[in-house]
């Protein structure tokens, strides 16, 4: 401490008296100044993060359990092929003594499945009701992962057990580590903002693929209404080293749902333009993979869908098999469809809702999980998914 009965005479004016006048007049202005910025930024009005829904709320929900009138073999499962032995001829979506199931309701757009094979639970998307909900299958209990999720639509797993998800009202794609902290993965492209990632899948080598429409950011309801900043509606892939973001494809209307081939050398990207006009197409792509390059080739359509009603998620079976969603159009053709990998038409699982998107899971991968509108529904199949997010 220092002690100012002593003071030398030719001491500075901070050493004599332990304060510069000048300097604490002018750092009180300083901290004047600060306090007024302070007061006007925690005075700042700022949206929420997307809409924050309400549950739905109901005296006579959806029953779960069966479906009416389901028996062996159910109903629900038509089969594009005469029928000529016990089920359905031909399609692997019969698996003996099941049928199709109602295992969770009461949701506003389930949407963006994805199975956790080490808990043993579903995640899927609530997105107007800005929630991440989580199904377990061990006991069938229903409970909220995340709220608010930034509007979330797709999901998926890496390699490494994380949870990947697109974000409507966040215009980026996140991966929540195993800590449960949250990286971005993309967010931007050439400096601009994405427009509303949708879906999302991830290959062995780690690289990620993601799709970029515009509906989230088309209103308030599944996220916030924006202008869009990037000219196109691409396909981004993000390199697993770099974290480099590039545009793979970009000649889409709206692309949506995106899976790989088993073997990852084709991709299948869902166009769902069709919801911005009449003469645009409602469609499943399917491209070419060169993994190591990081580039698609080859584009051609692989199923057309039978409009007004578009399909909006898809995965693939270990056998090559594509299952899709369809919803929005004729109400006998809601659920989900099967292709061979040829893209001949197998069969269909007729669901009671507008069906968003898909997932296997289950312990043996044999069991389909099914966004339909309100709810989530389950079947046993006879394959199983294929061993990639």
């Amino acid at each position: 401490m220092t002690d100012l009965r002593h003071s030398p005479d030719n001491a500075s004016p901070v050493e004599a008296h332990g304060f510069d006048r000048r300097k604490l007049l002018k750092g009180a202005a300083a901290l004047a100044a600060a306090a007024v910025t302070t007061q006007a930024a925690s005075g700042e009005t700022v949206p929420p993060f997307g809409q924050t829904g309400t549950p739905t709320r109901s005296t006579a929900p959806l029953p779960l359990g069966p479906l009416p009138g389901s028996r062996y073999p159910d109903s629900h499962l038509e089969s594009a092929h005469p029928k000529t032995s016990f089920g359905p001829a031909g399609f692997p979506a019969f698996a003996g003594t099941m049928a199709v199931e109602r295992v969770a309701t009461g949701f506003r757009w389930a949407e963006g499945p994805v199975y956790f094979p080490a808990g043993r639970y579903v995640l899927f998307s609530d997105i107007p009701n800005n929630r991440i909900m989580r199904f377990s299958e061990d006991d069938g209990h229903v409970s909220v992962y995340r709220q608010p999720s930034m509007n979330s639509n797709g999901n998926t797993i890496d390699r490494e057990g994380r949870l990947l998800t697109c974000e409507h009202s966040g215009r980026r794609v996140t991966r929540t580590e195993l800590d449960g902290s949250i990286t971005i993965v993309a967010d931007k492209y050439n400096g601009k903002r994405l427009n509303s990632p949708n879906d999302v899948v991830v290959a062995s080598d780690g690289s990620i693929w993601f799709t970029d429409p515009v509906y989230g950011i088309g209103g308030f309801y599944e996220g916030v209404k924006a202008n869009p900043e990037q000219e196109k509606h691409n396909v981004y892939r993000v390199d697993p080293k770099s974290g480099d973001i590039k545009v793979v494809v970009d000649d889409f209307v709206e692309p949506n749902g995106l899976a790989f081939a088993p073997d990852e050398k084709k991709i299948y990207i869902i166009d769902t333009g069709f919801t911005d006009g009449p003469d645009n197409p409602s469609h499943i792509r399917v491209f070419d993979v060169d993994l190591a390059a990081g580039k698609l080739s080859n584009s051609k359509v692989f199923a057309e869908m039978p409009k007004p009603s578009i399909t909006d998620g898809l995965r693939t079976d270990r056998d090559g098999r594509v299952w899709c969603s369809v919803g929005w159009g004729d109400p006998n053709e809601d659920g989900v469809r099967c292709y061979t990998a040829d893209g001949d038409l197998l069969g269909k699982i007729h669901i009671p809702e507008t069906v968003a998107n898909l997932c296997f899971g289950g312990q043996q991968r044999n069991r389909l999980y099914i966004c339909g509108s309100s709810s989530l529904y389950a079947v046993y199949t006879s394959v199983q998914g294929a061993m990639k997010p």
